[in-house]
């Protein structure tokens, strides 16, 4: 066997969906060398969360190295679990990732003993497991190639515009006398962003012979088809007298979301004298960022705070549900499962005279999708109640941080040496859908549909075969 055709790596999908993000690489070697990573190890939010966030389908002591593309739960979440299991390594990330993961953490440490202590079990990992996770991280700069100890591994984190500290991830394997095999995990994607400007990627990257793993949340969508609805929404809601309840997710969305109300306000269509309440400990946490730490963002951009805005927390979350007035409550999580959102959702779904207007993606099983799909006057179950659905409820891609389809296409056409996609982090679907779009409008080499079950074999010159795994 030739040297090419023993120096290959491994690429497997630990989730075949959205949450509970996580790829496992084996890099095998022609000196039977191995090195195993991760990129991401998030949790799950549907509803089966202490079953899926438990599956750990490899040794954690055994990885050798993590990164993490951007601080979002559903990447993040189980790196402290992952730690528990073992793993004492280095957690790779950029600059402005490492000075909000702390956060993330922690508040998901909170929040997951509140969640599992409501069910009976013990919670999946601890502040001290969270401690040590954060003990591990170690961060970059954009665009700065640094090399992984002895691995032969060298990594550069690129800007991708989904929100701030998101990255795309090369990773390039080396072996003597054998070419490089370069791997580009794009992460969350898009190709803008409200709060600062996307980077190109350099000629260096897109000139190289590369497999990208590029995700697909919105694989069946393109970005004519957005309709933008949200600031309508809102002006007729508190017009008639309503409340409107938005979803917001901590980091990116909820500071969006502030801006342009804040926009409504200067334009006249929403009157300053209406009360906004912002409801999310870790939301307000990252605001205060975005206003105080000197993050790097457009000048424009820093004064993005509407009038009339009160902080919440649980020592006037009362007075925010007792007063019938009209008024706006921005609150967490974005998918309604968790946090605040829990005890506002059934108090104002019941109300004929209130909106819930999610503001972006809702995975599969999560409150947010089962509200969409609720009829009114149909019984929902919302944090272990039963209320009838009577309030209008909305849903947005406006303020996505995800590219759609043609988007994402645009973006793999320009690498110029394009020997496999794979495609992952969508539902099934919409990664199909994709998956063919890819193959008739890019025409890379190989496409393939990244999920758990089955893994990717590649060597410098693309895909060798893909073949099925139960991660054993």
């Amino acid at each position: 066997m030739g040297e090419k055709n023993r120096f290959y790596a491994d690429i497997m999908a630990i989730h075949p969906e959205v949450t509970g993000s996580c790829i496992l690489v084996v890099v095998k070697r022609p000196d039977n060398t191995t090195v195993k990573f991760v990129v991401d190890c998030g949790l799950f939010q549907e509803r089966d969360y202490s079953k899926n966030n438990e599956y750990l389908p490899f040794e954690a002591d055994g990885i050798d190295f993590c990164m993490v593309t951007h601080n979002h739960v559903d990447h993040t979440g189980r790196l402290p679990y992952m730690v528990k299991k073992g793993y004492h390594n280095k957690i790779y990330t950029t600059s402005t990732t490492a000075k909000l993961l702390p956060l993330a953490l922690q508040d998901s440490c909170r929040v997951l003993r509140d969640v599992y202590k409501r069910a009976n079990l013990p919670s999946l990992y601890d502040d001290m497991d969270v401690e040590r996770t954060i003990s591990l991280i170690e961060s970059y700069e954009y665009n700065n190639t640094f090399e992984i100890d002895s691995k032969n591994v060298k990594v550069t984190f690129f800007n991708n515009g989904h929100l701030m500290g998101a990255a795309s991830i090369l990773v390039q394997i080396s072996y003597p006398e054998c070419e490089d095999i370069n791997l580009f995990f794009s992460g969350d994607y898009n190709n803008k962003n409200m709060f600062f400007d996307v980077q190109q990627l350099p000629d260096w990257v897109l000139n190289l012979p590369i497999t990208v793993i590029q995700e697909s949340t919105y694989g069946d969508m393109n970005s004519t088809e957005i309709t933008k609805c949200f600031k309508a929404n809102v002006e007729k809601c508190v017009k008639d007298g309503g409340t409107v309840v938005a979803p917001v997710f901590s980091l990116g969305r909820s500071q969006e979301i502030l801006y342009e109300l804040k926009c409504m306000q200067d334009e006249g269509s929403l009157d300053k004298n209406i009360p906004i309440f912002f409801d999310g400990r870790l939301a307000i946490k990252y605001t205060f960022l975005y206003l105080n730490d000197g993050l790097d963002i457009k000048e424009e951009m820093r004064n993005f705070i509407p009038e009339n805005l009160t902080w919440v927390d649980k020592e006037n979350r009362s007075e925010v549900l007792e007063d019938k007035n009209v008024k706006i409550i921005l609150t967490t999580s974005g998918m309604g499962s968790y946090g605040p959102a829990q005890i506002y959702i059934p108090e104002y779904i019941a109300r004929s005279n209130s909106l819930i207007h999610f503001t972006g993606y809702t995975s599969e099983g999560t409150l947010g999708a089962r509200l969409k799909e609720a009829l009114i006057n149909e019984n929902v179950q919302v944090g272990g109640m039963i209320v009838k659905k009577r309030a209008q409820v909305e849903y947005t891609t406006e303020y996505s941080a995800h590219a759609k389809a043609d988007e994402m296409l645009e973006f793999l056409k320009k690498f110029n040496f394009l020997k496999l996609v794979l495609v992952n982090h969508g539902e099934f679907n919409a990664k199909e859908i994709f998956a063919e779009r890819i193959v008739n409008e890019v025409k890379p080499k190989r496409v393939g549909i990244l999920g758990c079950g089955y893994l990717f074999r590649v060597n410098p010159y693309g895909l060798v075969k893909n073949m099925s795994t139960k991660f054993e």
